[in-house]
């Protein structure tokens, strides 16, 4: 399977999830690398822990989401204009993370991940889609967020669903020849 999946309108990336840190403003390369030293580092060690953090970033122009590997299940939503920093960390250019609020309360969440290639490519296109959804909003507005997030999980079960038809579909071929 691929790092990175994409569609029309969004775009998915598998990393590994280093943790979500509670921090104290909304900004700043020295909050993300507080950040990181917050988190335990057996994390960064642990080949079972490794496995069990391996997440799909889904990136569109609403949101990041970020999906348990293995399950598709929904861990954290972050809509777009809630973000307000995201870069990768000077000293270890495989760990990077974004910035945003909490949309009920008035605190921030540092969302941490390593990327072996693709790190400086993700806050890239974090940045290109924010900048993209800013411009949106303005044309058309906001929209209703948990339509939004059913709609996406409704794509990626539709995907995993014609991938698994297209794997049943090769073994039933191969038992009948």
């Amino acid at each position: 399977m691929s790092d990175i999946l994409e569609d029309e309108s969004d775009i998915s990336f598998t990393v590994k999830f280093l943790g979500r840190v509670e921090v104290v403003r909304p900004s700043g390369q020295q909050i993300l690398e507080e950040a990181v030293q917050s988190v335990k580092p057996e994390k960064f060690n642990s080949e079972k822990a490794a496995k069990k953090s391996k997440v799909l970033i889904f990136l569109s122009m609403s949101g990041i989401d970020i999906l348990e590997y293995k399950t598709k299940f929904l861990l954290y939503s972050c809509p777009l204009p809630t973000v307000s920093f995201c870069a990768v960390l000077r000293d270890s250019p495989k760990v990077f993370g974004f910035i945003a609020q909490h949309p009920a309360a008035d605190m921030y969440h540092c969302y941490l991940f390593q990327s072996q290639k693709l790190a400086p490519v993700l806050v890239s296109a974090i940045g290109d889609a924010f900048r993209a959804s800013r411009k949106e909003q303005n044309v058309r507005g906001g929209r209703d967020l948990v339509v939004e997030a059913l709609r996406h999980k409704n794509k990626v079960l539709q995907r995993e669903n014609d991938e698994l038809r297209r794997k049943l579909g090769g073994h039933i071929y191969e038992a009948l020849s």
